[in-house]
């Protein structure tokens, strides 16, 4: 229903209202599209039940335009006084005392994050709502970042990462970052906690990086990086985020970060930017992560065979 300038919208038992919705965040430049916050809105309302699964218990960065693309951007962490009490929120640790961040597990919530101007929502890599607590990762990300738009380097590149992954018996799923990129996702069975991760995901970034020397690095410094494509495993940290699937990212016309099937990546037409609000719930509607296995792996055995194969 709308009434002058609030659309209000009807979710279950929550009623939400979505302030301006003609407001336009997305300019149209170019060939891009333009896109308003009532198009947002419509998009994550019909994403819900493909991107809710990925945001359940885990606390949220919230990548917020007020005024669009052409206006200042807000990272907010802290849940602000005003939220609605029915916004759940977790309270974690951090250095010298707590953060209070929104979790969203309902549509209810991703429409009012929306509502907010929240254009992209970033997840931590681990549950508080699991025995082992946010200190025990479920999922390890790997960000394949590229010197320039060359996302046939990060084609190239993913394939030989999966190559490597499979060796240590690790399923990984990719993922678009919807910006240059991909993301490639490994679950995990959550008994390690992020330091051990992480070490485990630099030893895995290294051995891949001494593979392809010429093609592939470690390097945090971009000086020393060259034309190679970077394997940043920083994510892979306590507190740290990472884009969720079916994301929107704040570029012009509304990329998504889109999960795809192995098939894809090796698609010439496919790009980190392929999928927008316009045609990403079609994707998701394709399941392209049913192969993935539902429960994660323990690091254990993958870390014995990676120690054998570096020698």
């Amino acid at each position: 229903m709308s009434q002058g300038d609030v659309r209000t919208v009807r979710v279950g038992r929550r009623t939400v209202r979505i302030q301006r919705p003609g407001k336009v965040l997305f300019p149209g430049r170019g060939t891009a599209k333009e896109y308003t916050k009532g198009d947002l809105a419509d998009y994550y309302r019909a994403v819900a039940p493909y991107l809710l699964p990925h945001l359940r218990g885990r606390p949220l960065m919230l990548e917020r335009y007020p005024d669009g693309l052409d206006g200042p951007r807000f990272m907010q962490k802290n849940t602000p006084e005003h939220y609605p009490e029915w916004i759940k929120r977790v309270e974690v640790a951090k250095e010298g005392g707590t953060v209070t961040h929104v979790v969203c597990d309902d549509t209810a919530t991703l429409l009012y994050l929306a509502d907010q101007a929240c254009i992209t929502l970033h997840r931590w890599l681990s549950r508080t709502d699991r025995a082992a607590g946010p200190d025990h990762p479920d999922r390890l990300v790997f960000d394949l970042d590229p010197a320039g738009d060359d996302f046939g380097a990060v084609r190239q590149a993913a394939g030989w990462l999966r190559e490597l992954l499979d060796e240590l018996g690790l399923p990984v799923a990719p993922m678009t970052t919807g910006s240059r990129g991909l993301h490639l996702v490994v679950p995990l069975d959550g008994r390690e906690d992020f330091d051990t991760v992480r070490r485990f995901a630099h030893d895995v970034a290294e051995h891949a990086a001494s593979r392809h020397p010429d093609r592939l690095t470690t390097a945090a410094r971009k000086s020393e990086r060259g034309d190679r494509l970077y394997l940043d495993v920083q994510r892979n940290a306590y507190a740290q985020t990472a884009v969720a699937p079916y994301t929107v990212r704040p570029l012009p016309g509304a990329p998504v970060a889109v999960p795809l099937a192995w098939e894809q990546v090796d698609d010439p037409g496919v790009d980190a930017r392929h999928w927008t609000i316009a045609d990403a719930v079609d994707q998701a509607r394709t399941d392209p992560w049913a192969g993935v296995p539902s429960r994660g792996r323990s690091l254990k055995p993958a870390r014995r065979r990676l120690a054998a194969q570096a020698g």
